[in-house]
């Protein structure tokens, strides 16, 4: 055997072995999260935090190995909203062009503007809780969460398929969604519910200083709603602020619809109270669930080129459509730069989607 063969061979074989690694930037809930949940699953994890005494825990606790971003195949940026760009700007200059590179804040469009670096994608887990820090990290904090990812023009196709695959191994379901949409959704379903139920608890402990009695008949509902103004106040103004045309739009709708709600109190109302209790009943059960079942799922399979903005392309398509990819793989060709993403969508929505493909130029077949 030659001996360069000889060394391919021992590379290849090292590589199969070795674990895979990954560097954590901020080891709060998020961060920590991520990180239990990638050493469980056997990877070498490194982390780094603002706070010393954060990262002398994390390794104490063998949550991380180290403090270098060196080697890392994948980063993982979990620091408040309004740092992310300059801290993925200085790991960028200094990361491998093989690299995969992703945040989790709760606000896309001006992280994503900003960075435009084919290692980057933009992400974002519909996951936490009201423990705050290192301390309420946990490994299964993902699964069955929503983790949306905004894919740019500048993404490459290969690190939105690998990020991709490593979300789905912490449990979560990768949704893909254009940055502006993720600002424009989550507003209604993160942010305006996290005030409303600050306001709401603030207003029960005002009322509470009058009235000590108060608190104490605060059952499960109450506790229910206001269970997440408990969590990390200093994660919120960066998120808020970057976001705040859609923020006051979703905080308008609420404060009118509660206006409408106070109008039919006036007026005792019956018929128009009993509408809009049953129809929020309604739309409360009928919100999606956590899982779908491989039975559920077709492949779709769509020949591109394999260069930045392609995947852009698809994903956004699926989102106008109001279709969530559950897996998405790319397999290159082996000669030239063309490849076939490999497409996994709910049965029932292929057609639709193949259709769209096809009419936006693209060979799209379902996987037989």
């Amino acid at each position: 055997m030659r001996f360069d063969t000889c060394i391919y061979t021992a590379l290849r074989d090292c590589a199969m072995t070795s674990p895979r690694r990954a560097h954590v930037v901020g080891l709060g809930l998020i961060g920590g999260s991520i990180a239990c949940g990638l050493r469980d699953r056997g990877w070498m994890v490194t982390g780094s935090d603002t706070n010393q005494s954060v990262v002398d825990q994390a390794l104490r606790d063998e949550i991380i190995v180290g403090t270098s971003s060196d080697d890392a195949e994948y980063v993982f940026i979990a620091v408040p909203a309004q740092a992310v760009v300059g801290v993925a700007e200085t790991l960028l200059r200094s990361l491998p062009p093989t690299a995969a590179v992703t945040d989790v804040a709760g606000v896309k469009q001006a992280i994503v503007t900003a960075i435009d670096d084919p290692r980057f994608v933009g992400g974002h887990p519909m996951a936490g809780s009201e423990q705050k820090g290192l301390d309420g990290s946990r490994p299964d904090l993902f699964l069955g969460a929503t983790w949306v990812l905004t894919p740019s023009a500048a993404t490459a196709p290969e690190v939105y398929t690998r990020l991709h695959s490593v979300i789905s191994d912490l449990g979560a379901t990768p949704l893909a969604l254009p940055a502006d949409t993720h600002d424009r959704l989550v507003a209604m379903a993160s942010h305006v519910p996290h005030l409303v139920a600050g306001a709401l608890m603030n207003e029960a402990s005002g009322m509470a200083t009058e009235d000590s009695a108060l608190l104490r008949l605060a059952a499960g509902g109450f506790r229910d709603m206001t269970r997440i103004s408990a969590g990390d106040s200093g994660i919120w103004p960066g998120v808020l602020f970057n976001n705040a045309k859609a923020v006051r739009e979703g905080l308008t709708r609420v404060i009118e619809r509660l206006r409408k709600i106070e109008a039919i109190i006036t007026t005792m109302d019956r018929e128009a109270l009993l509408l809009e209790l049953n129809s929020a009943a309604v739309a409360r059960r009928a919100l999606p669930g956590r899982g779908v079942s491989y039975e559920q799922l077709v492949v779709i399979l769509v020949p591109v080129d394999d260069r930045p903005g392609v995947l852009a392309t698809i994903t956004n398509l699926a989102s106008e459509l109001n279709i969530n990819i559950f897996d998405i793989g790319i397999s290159h060709s082996v000669e030239g730069s063309a490849g076939v993403l490999q497409i996994s969508v709910e049965h029932s929505e292929s057609p639709q989607f193949i259709d769209a493909l096809v009419r936006a130029g693209y060979r799209a077949v379902s996987e037989t």
